[in-house]
C-alpha cells in the first residue's frame, strides 16, 4: 500500500488504485497525510476544504468524508499495513507508517544524501527522491489555504533538491548534467535566481560561456520588466565569474567526457591513470600532505598508493561454539548474499544471537569471499560507545594493504580510499553491533560483488531504504533447539538425565541464547545442581533476572545497553509495559498503562519496535518477551499500582464500548466505580461484528487483568470486567465462562456488594444452565431477585427472575417459572427498558411453549419483536423466531412453522450464531426429513465442536 502526496494525491493498494472520490475527500486525506500519526482538528480539516466560509453543514461533510475514507481503507485490508484511521474526541488521526508515504520517504532520501561525502551516492539518492514526484504536490486536492500553503512548501522541497542534485553533478565533474536538469526548473521558474545563478554557473563549467550570459541577460530582463527591479548578489555573482573568466578549478571537468577519454568507468580515476597524473599528493590543490582532503577539497581526490599489492586478509573472530538451528535464517542470509553488492541486516532483540548467526554463516564458506573478510564491532549498544569511524576505517584499509602513513587523517577520504580499493573485489564485510544507518553506509564496500552483513538490534529501516538492505529477523529458538544448546555447553548425558527440565529451562529462558548459555554457565560450574532444581529457582519471577546475570554478560546488561540508548517517552512507556497484567496489548492499552494518548504511545511503541524490546505480533498488536517484561517492571517498580489502575479503567471503558456495539439499546450492565478513570481515548468499533471481535480477541487478556485486579484488592474492577464480556458470554455460552464468571462472584463477595453479587449471580446461573448443571444454577439464582431488591435494582431484579425462571422450568415447576417471567415482563415495563422486556418476552413464550400454550407463547413471541428493529441482535432475534415457528408447528401450521423456522437458521447461519442454528434446524428435522436441513444441522454442530 502507498499513499500519494507529490502528484495527484491517491491511494495505492494491492488492487489498485482506491475510488477516493470528489476532490474534497482527497483534500481530506491530503491533510491527515500532512498530519500523519497527529490528530487533525475537525477546525483544521474545515479550513483545509473550503477556501472561503464554510457552510453550515461542514461538521456533517467532514464526518461523511471520514466514513467514507475509512470505509475505503478497510475494504483495502490497511490495518495490514499498519494503517488505521481513528477519531480521538474532536480530531482524526491517521495511523501510517512513514515508509508508505511518498513525501517522508521524500524528504527521508533528501536527508540522506546531504549526508554523503560522495557526490555519486547523492545523485543517486536525489535521482530517486525526484522520482517520486509525478506532478505538482496535492494534485486533484480542493485547496483551501493551508493546503495551498503545503503544496508551496513542498514544491520548494523539491526545488532545493534539483539545486542539490546540479551541486552534486557539479562535485562530480559532470557538468552538462547539472545544466541540464537546471535548465528544465529554470524555464518553469524563470523568477528564480538561485536556479539562474546555478544554471549559469553550470554552462560556463561546460564550456558554454555564451549560453551562460545569454541566461543572465534573459533573467535580467524578466526581473525588471516583472517586478522592476535588478539582478540580486548571486546572479551578478556568477555574470561576473564568468565575465572575470575565471578558471574551472582542476580536477573539475566533466567526469563523462574524461572518462570516455581514458576509458575508464569515472573521470575521477581516468585522471589519476592519465600520464603525467603522478603528482605527489601534497602537491595536489586541496590535498594535505598525508593524505587528507585539505580545505579547499570539494571531493575525493586520485588516490593515495599502496604500500604493496592487495592480498586476501581475514578479521573474523572465531566462529561460535555451541551453534544450533535457525537453518532458516542461514539459508534466508545465502540467497539475499547472492544478489548483486548485497546488505544482509540480521535485527533482533539483546541476546537473541545475532553476532553467533553472523559468524557462523561467515565461516561456511571462506571460499565464497577469496579476497578477504574483514569485521568490526561498531560497539552501538555498548557501554564504551561506539569506536570512532576512522578508526574502524583505519583497521580496514590496513587489512587490505594500505601502508600506515598513506591511511587518510580524516574519516571521508578514508571511506572514499576502502570503496575505491573494494571495487573490483569479492569480499565480505560484518559490521556487528550497529546503532544507525548513517554509520554502516560510511563502511559500504564500493564493488558490486561485494557481500556486506550488519547485525544490530534495531530495524534500520533507513538502510533498507537507501540502499536496499535485506533483513533477516532474528526471533528466540524454539524448545528443542534451546535443549541443544544447553547440552552443547552441558554435555548429552546431563541433558539427557533430565529431558523435561532441560526443556523447561528453555521455556524459562524464552528461548534466548543468552539466557540459555548464562543457565548453562550456572550449571556447568556446579555439577552438583540437578536441572530441574535450577528450573524451579527460575521459576520465581522475582529473582529470575538475578539467575540469568553473570558478571556484566547476562541478560539485565544486555537490556540495559538497549535501553539507555532510548529516548526517555520510550524509556517511561517501556517501563509501564512491565506492569501489564495482560500478555498483548495495542496503542490504547500501552496509553493507558503510561498515562498518555494512544498518538504517544504508538510512536513510543514504534519505538520500542525498532528496538526489538517489543514484539508486533499482528498490525497493531503487540507483546513483550517474558524477560523484557521482568526488567521493564524494575525500572520504575513504584508505578506498579498507578499503571494497573489505568489499564483496568481501559478495559472497563473498551469493553462498554463494544457491549454498546454489540447490544445496542440495553441498559449499561452497571454503574461505573467512583474514582473510574476515564481513558484519554476509547477505541472506535464500526459494528457487532469489530466490537465482538474485540471481545474475542481480547478475552485471555481481560482474564488476567481480572485476575491481577483480584490480586490486588480492585474488586470492583474484578468483577465489572468479567461482566462485561456478556455479548461474548451470550454468542459462545459452553465456552468454559464458569470460572472467570466464579472469581467475579468472589471479587462482589469480597465488597459485600449486593448489587454486583445479583448482577454477576444472573448472569453465572444462566450459564450453569445451559451447561445442563440446573441444581447449581438453581440454589445459586433463587438468591439473586432478593440481591437485587436489596440493592433498589429493579431491572436486576428482572434479569434475576428470568434466569431463576428459565431453571424453574427445567425442573419441571412450569407454574413458578411463568409467575416469575410475568412478574419480569412487569417490572421491565415499569422502568421502562424495551431491552429487558424484550429479553422476558423471549423466555416467557418458550416457558408457554413448553406448558403447552402455543397460542399464548406465539402472543408474546410477536410482542417481543414487535419491540425489537429489524436490527436487533441476531442471537435473540433468531430464538424468538424459533419460538414462533415451534409454536405454529403446534398449532397445527406446518407450512408456516417450517417457514420461520428455515427464516431464523438462515439468519442465525448468516449472522455466525451456531447455537441459534443447531436449535432452529433441531426444531426442523422434527417435522422433516429434507438432506439440505440435515447437512447444515451438521455443519453447525461440527462448527460448535470446533470452537468448544
Amino acid at each position: 500500500m502507498e499513499f500519494r502526496l507529490l502528484g495527484t494525491v491517491s491511494v495505492d493498494a494491492l488492487s489498485g488504485p482506491l475510488p477516493l472520490g470528489p476532490a474534497k475527500r482527497r483534500s481530506l486525506l491530503a491533510a491527515l497525510l500532512l498530519s500523519a500519526n497527529t490528530p487533525v482538528s475537525v477546525a483544521r480539516l474545515t479550513d483545509c476544504l473550503w477556501e472561503d466560509a464554510p457552510p453550515l453543514h461542514a461538521r456533517n461533510v467532514v464526518q461523511g468524508h471520514v466514513s467514507r475514507l475509512r470505509a475505503l481503507l478497510v475494504g483495502a485490508d490497511a490495518a495490514a499495513y499498519g494503517v488505521e484511521l481513528l477519531t480521538l474526541g474532536d480530531a482524526y488521526v491517521l495511523r501510517v507508517p512513514e515508509t508508505l508515504l511518498d513525501s517522508r520517504r521524500f524528504e527521508e532520501l533528501l536527508t540522506l544524501a546531504r549526508e554523503q561525502r560522495d557526490p555519486a551516492d547523492a545523485v543517486r539518492m536525489l535521482n530517486e527522491a525526484l522520482s517520486l514526484w509525478q506532478g505538482p504536490a496535492l494534485t486533484g486536492a480542493f485547496a483551501g489555504p493551508p493546503l495551498q500553503a503545503a503544496a508551496h512548501a513542498l514544491e520548494e522541497s523539491r526545488l532545493a533538491a534539483v539545486e542539490h542534485l546540479a551541486r552534486a553533478y557539479t562535485a562530480s565533474g559532470e557538468h552538462h548534467r547539472a545544466a541540464a536538469v537546471l535548465r528544465t526548473e529554470a524555464v518553469a521558474h524563470p523568477l528564480r535566481e538561485s536556479l539562474a545563478a546555478a544554471l549559469m554557473t553550470a554552462l560556463y563549467r561546460a564550456g558554454r560561456q555564451s549560453e551562460a550570459l545569454d541566461w543572465f541577460h534573459r533573467t535580467r530582463r524578466l526581473l525588471t520588466d516583472e517586478l522592476g527591479i535588478d539582478p540580486g548578489r548571486e546572479l551578478a555573482a556568477a555574470h561576473a565569474l564568468i565575465l572575470r573568466g575565471d578558471p574551472v578549478p582542476e580536477g573539475e571537468g566533466d567526469r563523462a567526457a574524461d572518462g570516455e577519454r581514458a576509458g575508464t568507468r569515472t573521470g575521477r580515476r581516468a585522471a589519476a591513470d592519465r600520464p603525467g597524473a603522478a603528482t605527489p599528493a601534497a602537491a595536489q590543490p586541496g590535498f594535505r600532505a598525508d593524505g587528507g582532503p585539505g580545505p579547499g577539497s570539494p571531493h575525493p581526490l586520485p588516490l593515495p598508493p599502496l604500500a604493496h599489492e592487495p592480498h586476501p586478509t581475514d578479521l573474523l573472530p572465531r566462529a561460535p561454539r555451541g551453534f544450533h538451528g535457525r537453518l532458516t535464517e542461514l539459508a534466508a542470509l545465502t540467497r539475499a548474499a547472492a544478489g548483486e553488492a548485497p546488505v544482509c541486516l540480521v535485527t533482533g532483540p539483546a541476546g537473541v544471537g545475532k553476532t553467533a548467526l553472523a559468524l557462523h554463516w561467515a565461516h561456511r564458506d571462506a571460499a565464497a569471499f577469496p579476497d578477504g573478510r574483514l569485521f568490526a564491532d561498531l560497539r552501538g549498544f555498548s557501554e564504551t560507545g561506539e569506536p570512532p569511524l576512522i578508526e574502524v576505517l583505519r583497521e580496514f584499509l590496513l587489512a587490505l594493504g594500505v601502508a600506515p602513513q598513506r591511511v587518510p587523517a580524516s574519516a571521508p577520504a578514508a571511506a572514499a580510499l576502502f570503496r575505491s580499493l573494494t571495487d573490483h573485489r569479492r569480499l565480505l564485510v560484518v559490521l556487528d553491533n550497529a546503532r544507525d544507518s548513517a554509520t554502516v553506509r560510511a563502511l559500504l564496500p564500493g564493488g558490486t560483488d561485494c557481500v556486506t552483513l550488519v547485525t544490530s538490534r534495531h530495524r534500520l529501516e533507513g538502510l533498507i531504504a537507501s540502499d536496499a538492505a535485506r533483513p533477516v529477523p532474528l526471533d528466540t529458538l524454539e524448545p528443542q533447539d534451546g535443549t541443544a544448546l544447553l547440552a552443547g555447553v552441558l554435555g548429552e548425558e546431563r541433558v539427557r538425565a533430565e529431558p523435561a527440565a532441560a526443556r523447561r529451562l528453555a521455556e524459562l529462558c524464552g528461548g534466548l541464547p543468552l539466557a540459555l548459555r548464562v543457565t548453562a554457565a550456572r550449571l556447568a560450574g556446579r555439577p552438583q545442581w540437578t536441572l530441574a532444581a535450577l528450573a524451579d529457582e527460575l521459576a520465581d519471577e522475582r529473582n529470575r533476572l538475578a539467575y540469568l546475570a553473570v558478571d556484566d554478560t547476562g541478560v539485565p546488561a544486555a537490556l540495559g545497553l538497549t535501553v539507555q540508548h532510548l529516548p526517555p517517552d520510550a524509556v517511561h512507556q517501556l517501563s509501564r509495559l512491565g506492569h501489564h497484567p495482560g500478555a498483548h496489548f495495542d496503542a490504547y492499552t500501552a496509553a493507558a498503562l503510561a498515562g498518555t494518548d494512544p498518538v504517544a504511545a504508538a510512536a513510543a511503541l514504534e519505538r520500542l519496535t525498532a528496538a526489538h524490546l517489543v514484539t508486533e505480533t499482528a498490525p497493531g498488536r503487540r507483546q513483550l518477551h517474558d524477560l523484557v517484561r521482568l526488567y521493564a517492571r524494575g525500572l520504575d517498580p513504584a508505578s506498579g499500582p498507578d499503571a494497573l489502575l489505568g489499564v483496568l479503567d481501559h478495559y472497563i471503558a473498551t469493553a462498554l464500548a463494544a457491549a454498546e456495539t454489540a447490544e445496542p439499546g440495553g441498559e449499561p450492565c452497571f454503574a461505573l466505580p467512583d474514582d473510574f478513570r476515564h481513558p484519554a481515548a476509547v477505541r472506535d468499533f464500526t459494528d457487532r461484528a469489530a466490537a465482538m471481535c474485540w471481545l474475542a480477541t481480547e478475552r485471555d487478556d481481560l482474564a488476567l487483568a481480572a485476575a491481577a485486579a483480584r490480586t490486588a484488592g480492585l474488586d470492583d474492577r474484578a468483577w465489572r470486567i468479567i461482566l462485561l464480556q456478556w455479548p461474548q458470554v451470550v454468542w459462545r455460552v459452553r465456552d468454559s465462562w464458569v470460572p472467570p464468571l466464579q472469581l467475579a462472584l468472589d471479587s462482589a463477595r469480597a465488597r459485600n456488594d449486593p448489587y454486583a453479587e445479583s448482577r454477576v449471580i444472573n448472569l453465572l446461573g444462566w450459564v450453569l444452565s445451559e451447561e445442563g448443571r440446573v441444581a447449581e444454577a438453581a440454589a445459586l439464582l433463587e438468591r439473586s431477585p432478593g440481591l437485587a431488591r436489596q440493592a433498589g435494582d429493579r431491572l436486576g431484579e428482572a434479569t434475576a427472575l428470568i434466569n431463576l425462571a428459565i431453571v424453574q422450568a427445567e425442573q419441571g415447576a412450569l407454574d413458578a417459572a411463568l409467575e416469575g417471567c410475568t412478574r419480569a415482563v412487569a417490572l421491565a415495563r415499569e422502568e421502562p427498558d424495551a431491552h429487558t422486556e424484550m429479553l422476558a418476552l423471549q423466555h416467557l413464550a418458550r416457558i408457554q411453549l413448553t406448558a403447552n400454550r402455543p397460542q399464548e407463547a406465539l402472543t408474546a413471541a410477536r410482542a417481543a419483536l414487535d419491540l425489537g428493529p429489524e436490527h436487533e441482535e441476531a442471537a435473540r432475534r433468531t430464538l424468538l423466531l424459533t419460538v414462533s415457528g415451534e409454536a405454529r408447528l403446534a398449532l397445527g401450521e406446518e407450512s408456516e412453522g417450517i417457514r420461520l423456522l428455515d427464516r431464523a437458521a438462515g439468519e442465525a447461519e448468516r449472522a455466525g450464531y451456531d447455537e441459534g442454528a443447531v436449535r432452529a434446524l433441531e426444531a426442523l428435522l422434527r417435522v422433516t426429513t429434507r438432506p439440505e436441513y440435515r447437512a447444515r444441522f451438521e455443519q453447525a454442530v461440527r462448527r460448535l465442536a470446533d470452537d468448544g
